[in-house]
Formats: C-alpha cells, sequence, structure tokens
C-alpha cells in the first residue's frame, strides 16, 4: 500500500515537471516571436527614415 503512494507521488511530480517544461518552453517561443517583431518594426522604421512608399517597404520585408 505505502509502495503504491509513493509511486503516485512520484508519477505527479513527473507531471508537474513536464507541464513546467512545457511553460518554459512556449515563454521562450513567445519571447522569440516577439523578438522577430521588434526586428520588423526596425526595418520598417529604417526604411520610413530612407523616405521609400509603404509598398516598397512591406515588399522589402
Amino acid at each position: 500500500m505505502k509502495g503504491q503512494r509513493v509511486e503516485e507521488e512520484e508519477e505527479e511530480e513527473e507531471e508537474e515537471e513536464e507541464e513546467e517544461e512545457e511553460e518554459e518552453k512556449e515563454e521562450e517561443e513567445e519571447k522569440e516571436k516577439e523578438e522577430e517583431e521588434e526586428e520588423e518594426k526596425k526595418k520598417l522604421m529604417k526604411l520610413e527614415k530612407e523616405g521609400r512608399p509603404r509598398r516598397w517597404r512591406e515588399r522589402e520585408i
């Protein structure tokens, strides 16, 4: 009986660790996506400063 409880607790701990890893992975992916969007904004701003028409800027990105 006692061994079964220990086994169940270990399974719960493993599940919690897996959930934490998933959350960390999702956060990392979200951070990367935000960084990519920031880079695109910087490119747009640079092209805007150069005075290119909007359609050119969109095409270059």
